[in-house]
């Protein structure tokens, strides 16, 4: 940042104090939006459909054949269709909220 010489040295000095302070206005906001959306998803810790796939693939060494999104009110429920080991076809509720 270069100033003209007939500017004084308070003016330069409260132009350099303003443009600190709004670089730390910048990153305390970024900083605060950061920390807002992590708490936000700690706090619901929602399940893709994907990871309640690979949850109930794992969990049922089974196969999956089928899977769908249904609501039950407020709240998201994976419907997972798994033909299993012993040639079960079951189908198992996950919700997409711990």
């Amino acid at each position: 940042m270069t100033f003209p010489a007939a500017h004084s040295a308070a003016t330069v000095f409260f132009r350099l104090l303003r443009c600190a302070f709004e670089m730390k206005l910048r990153c305390a906001t970024i900083l605060l939006l950061a920390a807002f959306a992590f708490a936000s998803h700690d706090a619901h810790a929602a399940l893709t459909m994907q990871e309640a796939i690979a949850k109930v693939q794992h969990e049922s060494g089974g196969k999956v054949l089928s899977a769908e999104t249904k609501m039950q009110g407020h709240k998201t429920i994976y419907r997972i269709k798994v033909l299993t080991r012993d040639g079960q076809v079951k189908i198992i509720e996950v919700p997409a909220e711990n």
